[in-house]
């Protein structure tokens, strides 16, 4: 069982001798109130046992709570008997926004996956049907001249002709890839369209139209000994 305070048992006395004494127990009332609220005030502020006496005395709402004003203030102006009503639920709002996006898991790769399965199924069809033009053997003897690269590797064999196979191999090749990697950290303009992302679409431009010049110089534009000719003067010498 919990201990009732001292303070509490005190005050109850004092309670109930007043009671007695208004009833016509005038010996109680004369013993009991100058002991017990001297004790009563000096465990209690004043100001508080005013309030609480006023808020008992105050009608009982349908609630069955007694009804507290708003403006009532506590010690130092803070209002500590104020009454609310909190509504059951979560705090956090889980209501989903509608987004214009979807999971890369199926949405993305199932239709990525279908797309190589197709791919695959092309090429293996039409290398079954159709042979590539692969030329003769290759002869140790005789050299081909122009002896170019396949045409992919055109444009670096073309830059090789310009520079130090150092400079042309390397150090062009690597600035080019580190620039293309530093460019979304460069450019973080989050919008998609094109009128909006001028720096990455020129960096683009710029990169592949000086890829495909080289490639196009190499292909159609070197002879015999990769000297620089024009193809419609001396003729076309690439094959696929």
């Amino acid at each position: 069982m919990t201990e009732i305070p001292e303070h509490l048992r005190k005050r109850a006395e004092a309670a109930k001798a007043k009671a007695q004494a208004a009833a016509g127990g005038g010996e109680a009332a004369a013993e009991a109130p100058a002991v017990d609220t001297a004790v009563t005030d000096e465990k209690i502020p004043s100001h508080l046992l005013d309030r609480s006496t006023a808020a008992a005395n105050r009608p009982v709402m349908d609630t069955g709570v007694p009804a507290v004003p708003v403006g009532g203030s506590g010690p130092d102006g803070h209002n500590q008997r104020l009454l609310t009503v909190v509504k059951s639920g979560s705090i956090q709002d889980t209501k989903a926004t509608p987004q214009d996006k979807v999971h890369v898991w199926p949405h993305l790769l199932l239709a990525e996956f279908l797309a190589a399965l197709a791919i695959t199924l092309f090429t293996t069809l039409f290398s079954i049907f159709v042979n590539a033009p692969l030329l003769e053997l290759a002869d140790f003897n005789k050299t081909p001249n122009p002896s170019k690269a396949p045409w992919y590797f055109l444009g670096l064999q073309e830059l090789l002709t310009m520079f130090h196979p150092m400079v042309a191999g390397v150090t062009i090749p690597g600035i080019g890839l580190f620039v293309l990697i530093l460019a979304p950290y460069i450019d973080k303009n989050p919008s998609k369209r094109p009128e909006d992302r001028k720096f990455a679409i020129s960096l683009m431009t710029v990169h592949l139209m000086f890829w495909a010049v080289l490639v196009m110089i190499g292909s159609f534009f070197r002879g015999p000994g990769f000297n620089f000719i024009f193809p419609w003067n001396s003729g076309l010498f690439f094959e696929l």
